[in-house]
């Protein structure tokens, strides 16, 4: 039985995300909280599978729970569930440790296959927040450095093979499990092994994360 934290101060969205998060993962323990403070308490007493988190709440940022989790339960996923697509909003969730990033917005379909796909190691993203990810680090790539390490300088203790470099690089790009599986003729299954080998050797937990490292290891200079 998964334990679920759902954080939301409105009570009709609360309970919409109640029944959409019931539906994907019947029969899990949903803790609520509408407020941080509530949400921290249940995190200092609850180890929880998965949190929903907002990010506008009426005593603080959503953020500083994804933090917490990260910090006091690193195999908790945070996703942010919120109306808020802008970089001030999207960047310091996920440096924080969010797993995903969705939008109010979108239809209840797309919620619950973006949520479905966790169980397959695939971080959930809304469309919008996936170019706009792509947009950013793309820019950053092309910015030149002042200084050029050499490759194997650049993430010490880290190797990658040429295969994890490929599916590194493409899920730094946006591309989903199954795209990159059909662009490297390999099944869904197995690129998400090939994601949890890379995650783990880098010590990431999110796309954002493995485009930075991606980004460090020159991939995008390719």
């Amino acid at each position: 039985m998964k334990q679920i934290l759902l954080l939301e101060d409105l009570p009709e969205i609360r309970a919409w995300l109640r029944t959409l998060v019931l539906q994907v993962f019947p029969g899990s323990n949903v803790v609520e909280a509408a407020r941080v403070h509530d949400a921290l308490q249940h995190v200092s007493a609850t180890n929880f599978d998965l949190a929903l988190v907002d990010l506008g709440l009426p005593d603080g940022s959503g953020v500083r729970v994804v933090q917490a989790l990260r910090d006091s339960q690193p195999d908790a996923q945070s996703v942010v569930v919120t109306i808020h697509d802008d970089d001030d909003h999207l960047f310091p969730a996920l440096q924080a440790g969010a797993y995903g990033y969705l939008l109010k917005e979108q239809p209840r379909e797309q919620l619950m296959e973006h949520l479905q796909r966790i169980s397959q190691g695939e971080p959930p993203l809304s469309p919008s927040i996936a170019r706009r990810m792509i947009s950013y680090f793309s820019a950053q790539a092309a910015k030149p450095l002042p200084y050029q390490p050499e490759p194997d300088t650049l993430v010490p203790n880290v190797s990658l093979t040429e295969r994890e470099r490929e599916v590194l690089l493409r899920v730094a790009k946006g591309f989903t499990l199954p795209e990159i599986g059909v662009q490297l003729s390999l099944s869904r299954h197995t690129i998400a092994d090939y994601v949890k080998q890379i995650y783990r050797k880098l010590n990431v937990s999110s796309r954002a994360e493995a485009a930075l490292e991606a980004q460090r290891l020159g991939l995008f200079r390719r």
